[in-house]
């Protein structure tokens, strides 16, 4: 359903990144839906198919395809917002990647890329963005974090590692801006239905293996916590909500051994 306060007005404009699969492409599909204009970025060439399903809702699509992991492409992506018609509403800051096994196997340059495509470039677009937004008196940014944030995880170490940053950093920027007009939430899904698990070669874990949330529904929890101006949103199953819980109360030695057995390689089969 649109919201009712854009189906008068210029249609306000939304940024997506990761936007070629995934749960990055059911945001910005959602955007599209409710009225927004949007500028998505990705890095591989889907973007361009992405973008044309996006204007068949409406939508005034402008496609950034660049590489977040690098600071040219974050500033890229940033004066495109700037050099815009129109002022920013909304940010999804949604790319992202993973790296599964035991630590002292992984490669390292996979790693380091995460972080710089998980935290650094986050960070380095939120910086770009979010002083506009609190001069203009109003926006909304979504991180997309995840259930993973919430304790130790063992067998994908660093991912875990950088979601509890964007996690932490989510929360406290949001504190900061709070009188501000621009509210920030994270998005914390749990286990989804995207190619994340493929890429982070954990296809043969108890976690890849399992049922999993679709991304519009993902997606759609995401745009609805976003727009109400909640601090997160644990998105997806019932079953993400008790994982949530559980982690909040449970000694980070006992969560660590909880999480490790679901994304131990080989753990699917045992």
């Amino acid at each position: 359903m649109q919201h009712d306060k854009f189906q008068h007005e210029i249609r306000p404009l939304a940024v997506v990144t990761g936007a070629s699969s995934g749960i990055g492409y059911e945001l910005a599909k959602v955007f599209a839906k409710n009225g927004f204009d949007l500028i998505v970025a990705a890095e591989d060439a889907g973007l361009a198919e992405a973008g044309q399903a996006f204007r068949s809702f409406g939508a005034e699509v402008q496609t950034v395809q660049v590489d977040l992991a690098s600071p040219q492409g974050v500033e890229e992506l940033a004066n495109k917002i700037k050099s815009h018609a129109k002022h920013l509403d909304a940010i999804a800051i949604n790319a992202g990647v993973g790296v599964s096994g035991e630590f002292v196997k992984t490669d390292l340059e996979r790693e380091l890329n995460l972080l710089r495509l998980n935290v650094v470039g986050l960070v380095h677009l939120t910086k770009r963005v979010l002083p506009d937004l609190v001069a203009q008196g109003h926006g909304r940014i979504l991180f997309t974090s995840s259930i993973a944030g919430d304790m130790p995880g063992p067998y994908y170490a660093v991912y875990a590692a950088s979601k509890a940053f964007v996690q932490s950093f989510s929360e406290a920027i949001r504190e900061e801006v709070k009188e501000s007009g621009v509210t920030i939430t994270a998005l914390q899904p749990g286990a989804t239905d995207t190619n994340f698990f493929a890429r982070a070669d954990m296809l043969d874990t108890k976690a890849g293996a399992s049922e999993k949330d679709s991304p519009e529904k993902v997606a759609q929890d995401g745009f609805e916590a976003l727009m109400a101006g909640k601090d997160h949103v644990v998105a997806g199953s019932f079953m993400n909500k008790v994982q949530s819980v559980i982690s909040k109360v449970l000694p980070e030695t006992q969560g660590a051994k909880m999480q490790g057995k679901q994304t131990k390689p080989g753990s699917a089969r045992t």
